[in-house]
């Protein structure tokens, strides 16, 4: 596979509540960093993150925008969706990602917390009224 079908199959295993493929495609010394918030250092580490979705009230979605890779390095511009029960968090998110021997050596995330913000004020509002927040495809 090449490392832009590693990114997207590791994307699409966290959508279908698959993170043993997800986890599967990454290095053990991967470095998993949403920004602004702690950097994750390891695959087991990761992998505990990951497992925080693997929950039947949670669950996580994405809508990938742009796709874009050069070499080694793929870069996702997305919008990512965030389940819990019924309130679903969307917002915009950046991801660079590094595959190196097929396997993603570097996870880093970037959003904007307004837009989180914004997405977890409308997940709030959709809980009253459904129709305001539309789930992803």
């Amino acid at each position: 596979m090449s490392p832009r079908e590693i990114v997207e199959r590791a994307l699409t295993a966290m959508v279908y509540d698959d993170p043993t493929t997800a986890i599967g495609l990454m290095a053990d010394d991967i470095v998993y960093t949403n920004v602004g918030l702690p950097t994750v250092h390891g695959k087991s580490a990761t992998a505990w993150i990951f497992s925080l979705l693997d929950r039947p009230a949670l669950g996580f979605n994405v809508k990938l925008l742009n796709v874009t890779a050069d070499g080694n390095v793929v870069m996702t511009e997305r919008i990512d969706e965030l389940r819990l029960g019924r309130m679903r968090t969307q917002f915009w998110a950046f991801g660079r990602f590094v595959v190196v021997d097929g396997k993603i050596t570097v996870w880093r995330d970037y959003f904007d917390f307004v837009n989180v913000t914004i997405g977890i004020v409308k997940a709030l509002v959709s809980l009253v009224f459904p129709r305001f927040v539309t789930p992803l495809p």
